[in-house]
């Protein structure tokens, strides 16, 4: 991504978006900067602002991580407001699992392979009727000034199940597994750019921070 120089930023009118992904930056703006209350805000992308370590998400919940991912990226560019995002996939035969594990659920951080073969070995016993998992997502906006923190929090999922073996090429993750409830027969991993972002767990999340910002 292109760089920005932090020292050009109005730090009460720039939202700080704590991802390196272009296509997510664009998402988080299409969406927050259609809310009135964000009007006239600028969304950059943490990328764009430099180098910085990922902080140790060692938190307990999905909440826990988003804003420890905000707060970091507030701390590292000294701007006034930050988002961030924290989502996995939880199956109900498992307690929730793989969770806010969901990305190193096979030990590796990121490989996708390894995590959906785990999935599909520990799901081997489970029946087709009790297979059901959801995509879950919290997004928080955390605001800064001289009074203290303000957090804002959205919530979405995406309902479906897991399958016993893997279909399409799009997506990534788990979205290969994952029977979508809203369209029956279909795996997130069929569907379109568009059409995902259309009901993935992060645009419910972000359309539940949207109605809480008024």
């Amino acid at each position: 991504m292109a760089r920005i120089d932090i020292s050009t930023l109005d730090p009460a009118r720039t939202v700080v978006v704590a991802t390196g992904n272009a296509h997510k930056l664009a998402e988080i703006e299409a969406i927050l900067g259609a809310s009135p209350a964000m009007g006239g805000v600028r969304f950059v992308a943490l990328a764009e602002l430099g180098d910085f370590a990922d902080p140790d998400e060692s938190g307990e919940t999905f909440y826990d991580n988003a804003l420890i991912k905000a707060q970091a990226a507030l701390d590292e560019t000294g701007l006034a407001m930050a988002v961030a995002d924290d989502s996995g996939l939880c199956v109900d035969a498992l307690g929730g699992d793989p969770g806010i594990r969901s990305a190193r659920w096979a030990g590796e951080h990121g490989n996708d392979d390894a995590n959906n073969d785990k999935l599909l070995d520990d799901m081997a016993h489970v029946p087709d009727a009790e297979r059901t998992a959801r995509f879950h997502s919290t997004v928080v906006l955390v605001s800064r000034d001289e009074d203290g923190e303000e957090v804002l929090v959205g919530n979405g999922g995406c309902e479906g199940a897991i399958a016993r073996d893997r279909r399409g090429t799009n997506g990534f993750g788990y979205d290969p597994l994952f029977d979508l409830a809203d369209i029956p027969g279909t795996r997130m991993a069929e569907l379109g750019p568009q059409e995902k972002n259309a009901i993935s767990h992060r645009r419910r999340a972000l359309d539940d921070l949207v109605a809480r910002l008024g």
